[in-house]
């Protein structure tokens, strides 16, 4: 499966769009530390082959996929993927929180904005999802750009985040529901 987003970038799902000439080229985007600070502290950094290799294992056999590399013609360059949360052990969820990156030489080409936007489809066409939430670093005012662009709405106040570097750091709760204008 590759969805198109505008040439010559496309999703595909990380099985899929892994390969060996790939790898130094991803982990080198992936390591860099202006990316990284935006991003959860469970990413980590530097990053490293194994960790490339473990988030592949864990990618495998998840049908319908969840989470898609960004890739140019070389391959990935990105992600962007969804964690639905669950409600019980039972029950599926119908929300989940959207998360995403791209290497810096990769930014300001619109290329997020298209992948949040195929994403954010996705998710309530394919995956049945009813919300989509986003947390964002308050700082991080391309991410708040992107998601302001494609209709989430920002939800809360300023509120801590985990520390990443040991620096304080505030996030906002941006979302979109399925049956938003």
């Amino acid at each position: 499966m590759t969805i198109p987003l505008h040439n010559p970038y496309s999703l595909q799902p990380w099985p899929t769009a892994w390969h060996a000439s790939d790898h130094h080229r991803f982990i080198a985007l992936a390591s860099d530390y202006d990316v990284a600070k935006n991003l959860s502290p469970h990413f980590p950094h530097p990053y490293t082959m194994a960790d490339a290799e473990a988030w592949i294992a864990l990618q495998t056999g998840v049908d319908p996929p969840k989470r898609f590399a960004i890739c140019d013609p070389q391959g990935p360059i990105g992600s962007i993927g969804l964690t639905i949360r669950q409600r019980g052990q039972t029950h599926p969820g119908h929300t989940a929180e959207i998360g995403y990156w791209l290497g810096k030489p990769f930014w300001g080409r619109g290329i997020m904005t298209a992948a949040l936007q195929v994403m954010t489809t996705y998710a309530f066409e394919t995956l049945a999802l009813v919300r989509i939430e986003a947390q964002v670093r308050t700082h991080n005012s391309a991410s708040i750009r992107v998601l302001e662009k494609l209709g989430y709405k920002r939800e809360t106040p300023p509120r801590q985040a985990p520390l990443r570097q040991d620096t304080p750091e505030a996030i906002l709760l941006y979302a979109i529901s399925r049956d938003d204008p």
